[in-house]
């Protein structure tokens, strides 16, 4: 077949049942038979594809494809077209196919899930297609990832760097709009939407008088030390977030039985709670007042006193006893309320302590066997949510610990240590490492795939809303949770890269070749204490520190200053590295990884001036400066006074490429590098270190050692820098 025809060969989609279409778990990236795994993967690819499409029909007409639900989204035009133009563009991207379908398509629908900084969601520079139009485009783009998952290499398990990983990434994709997507037809108007046969069975199953609702309790929880993330070689497909390691320990806590049901939020809004600022977070009540938000988005008043329920496509009788659906700032006032009508602490659980509660019952996806899934998700019970008493997890005692609706938390998104980039969707976490994005877990009844696994990491803005509620708990105060965002200082990026980063060109990492000579240097000699003048980001003072027992290090800048300080306190340090561009790599370090854990401690940086050095740097075996002298404003004060600070018998090291400019140095206080005027000689740097310390220093020897600055992915700076050693009388 033609690829490019828009002919489906009927073999290719077969035909599923409804419950075919729902009842399909994420497959496991490991097994025997590649021809298996191969129809594995063409099967959920079709299923996903044909389901997603199905979802769309709830549109009452084509006309409703460009309507805006939220104005903070675009049309459902746009999100109907987004998942098949994420396939095309991420096979190119990957370099795995060349065609394209519609290049404007391709551009347009690529971008503005999310009302990120770089969105464009103003609708006037869009002209949007015709839901025929995009109808046409997804037949196309079935027919051709269809081939490209029977004609690509497989190995087993399939890998993150292998062709199918990123078939799977649309799958995955796709199956996350799914549910976003039914979030936006849930707020469209009824006149909008339309019965279906499917997507239309909702719970039978309601209680519509609120006294008769089961009283929520609250359940010990022992805590113990708990393991965030999972290895690369996990046998279920995930995001980037979801690799790395993060172990916690968690102290025993409380936590509700069930989610918080409809009747028991009834009891905070019945005591003012949208009316009374003093539950709210500053930005909640910013939110809800400029929004007159007065209760949940999914109850709509019958014209009284009274509420109605909105489902996906129809309002009912309100279920009290289903659980509430609310965004993160909502959340939060309830808690904050129940708090002051409890005396206690009553809060979102954390990331960790929701892992806690999974761990109860740790089996996964792919280990619920051929029965439907232990909680209303996946799509394999109802086509909304169901009372909160239902779901019973394990014989634990709590319910829903996933399932239903997702559960709120107090944790933002950040990457785990470990955490890389996938090349191919370079976008898909980093953006929401900010701080501002927060965790839910544990998946709606609409979570399906990867939403619905057990290491699921999604996280959304606190206004958002989603198919989205609340279990509470009790227990301490969390900390604070320190924001860990990349750094992007490009400048400060290069000094890390330079420091802690890959070897280029086959040149040893300058920081570390330069502390393992100054230890060479320093064989038979007492190593107490050494300082590291100028030490920027810190690596050749940690490498000192291996031999030394103390070392100090400072550097004139607090802006590099900080990356050591930051790497020491929290043993971790991320950066973006530029490629070109605005393009970037992020890398992730860690103390860890160079066995430098140990060393940290006997280290203390500082920010100060090497010109001005304080009284208290004195009493050192060694000092080190590297690179410093042809960037100090006044080398020779201090090469004057830099005597003072050393025992006798120690070593004073210096490097540098002798690169005097006027912009760092004034000309009248080079050191050398320029014409004897006496002798109308040459004068190097060196020749004007020895006149400089030789009333103080011995000279010992000098060498070259090279070194590479990475500026970007294609402009290197290779320079060599001239070692002196000198020591002290």
């Amino acid at each position: 077949t033609d690829p490019l025809s828009g002919t489906i060969v009927q073999d290719m989609v077969g035909t599923y049942t409804a419950e075919e279409l729902r009842q399909c778990r994420t497959i496991p990236l490991n097994g025997e038979s590649i021809e298996k795994k191969r129809a594995e993967v063409l099967d959920y690819f079709h299923k996903t594809f044909t389901l997603y499409e199905t979802l769309f029909e709830c549109l009452a007409n084509d006309d409703v494809f460009l309507i805006r639900p939220n104005p903070l989204r675009h049309p459902l035009i746009f999100y109907f077209g987004h998942t098949a133009v994420f396939f095309i563009n991420k096979l190119r991207v990957a370099g795995l196919i060349e065609e394209r379908i519609d290049s404007v398509l391709e551009s347009s629908l690529a971008i503005g899930v999310d009302e990120m900084s770089w969105d464009d969601m103003s609708e006037e520079n869009y002209v949007w297609p015709t839901a025929e139009t995009v109808r046409d485009y997804r037949n196309k783009t079935r027919n051709i990832v269809d081939q490209f998952i029977r004609n690509a290499p497989l190995t087993l398990p399939i890998k993150w760097d292998d062709p199918l990983w990123v078939v799977l990434m649309g799958i995955e994709h796709e199956r996350i709009h799914v549910e976003t997507s039914s979030v936006l037809i849930r707020e469209l108007p009824l006149s909008k939407v339309k019965d279906h046969a499917d997507w239309g069975k909702i719970c039978p199953n309601s209680i519509g008088d609120v006294s008769k609702v089961s009283l929520n309790g609250m359940l010990s929880v022992n805590g113990g030390t708990v393991v965030i993330g999972k290895e690369q070689d996990a046998p279920l497909y995930g995001w980037d977030n979801e690799y790395g390691n993060l172990q916690v320990t968690v102290k025993p806590f409380m936590a509700s039985k069930y989610l918080v049901s409809n009747a028991e939020y009834l009891e905070f809004m019945q005591d003012g709670g949208y009316q009374k600022e003093a539950y709210w977070t500053e930005d909640g009540w910013s939110f809800i007042t400029s929004r007159k938000i007065t209760h949940p988005i999914y109850w709509v008043k019958d014209g009284g006193e009274n509420y109605k329920y909105r489902s996906l496509l129809k309002e009912i009788p309100m279920p009290w006893d289903w659980p509430v659906d609310i965004n993160w700032y909502e959340s939060k006032a309830f808690c904050n309320w129940k708090s002051a009508k409890t005396k206690t602490t009553i809060r979102m659980p954390s990331e960790a302590e929701w892992k806690c509660l999974r761990n109860l019952d740790p089996r996964d996806q792919h280990q619920w066997g051929e029965g439907k899934a232990p909680g209303n998700v996946n799509m394999e019970h109802y086509m909304s949510s169901c009372p909160v008493n239902a779901m019973p997890f394990g014989e634990t005692g709590f319910y829903d610990i996933f399932g239903n609706v997702w559960q709120w938390t107090e944790t933002f998104i950040d990457g785990l240590a470990g955490f890389k980039v996938h090349p191919v969707y370079d976008d898909f976490s980093v953006p929401t490492f900010d701080g501002r994005h927060m965790l839910f877990k544990g998946g709606s009844w609409a979570s399906t795939g990867n939403s619905a696994i057990a290491n699921a990491r999604y996280a959304f803005r606190p206004h958002f809303y989603q198919h989205a509620g609340l279990r509470y708990v009790q227990g301490e105060e969390l900390k604070p949770q320190k924001t860990n965002t990349y750094e992007t200082d490009s400048m400060l990026a290069m000094y890390i890269e330079m420091h802690f980063g890959e070897e280029y060109f086959g040149v040893p990492n300058f920081p570390k070749a330069c502390a393992d000579h100054c230890l060479r240097f320093m064989e038979g000699k007492e190593k107490l204490r050494a300082l590291d003048v100028g030490c920027a980001t810190g690596r050749c003072a940690l490498e000192l520190a291996t031999q030394f027992e103390h070392v100090d290090a400072f550097d004139f800048s607090a802006r590099l200053i900080q990356a050591p300080v930051d790497l020491q306190t929290n043993g971790s340090l991320r950066f973006a590295l530029q490629d070109e561009g605005e393009l970037c790599t992020l890398k992730d370090i860690s103390l860890a990884q160079f066995g430098l854990e140990e060393a940290a401690k006997r280290v203390v940086f500082m920010q100060s001036d090497a010109c001005n050095m304080n009284a208290k740097f004195s009493g050192y075996n060694l000092i080190f400066a590297g690179n410093l002298i042809d960037r100090l404003y006044d080398p020779s004060l201090f090469l004057d006074i830099i005597h003072q600070r050393i025992e006798k018998g120690g070593l004073l090291v210096l490097t540098s490429p002798y690169t005097w400019l006027e912009e760092f140095t004034e000309r009248s206080k080079w050191v050398g590098g320029f014409k004897d005027p006496g002798t109308g000689e040459s004068f190097t740097t060196l020749d004007g270190l020895k006149v400089v310390l030789s009333p103080h220093f011995r000279f010992v020897e000098n060498l070259d050692v090279p070194f590479v600055i990475r500026e970007t992915r294609r402009k290197y700076q290779r320079s060599i820098a001239d070692m002196s050693v000198w020591e002290r009388l």
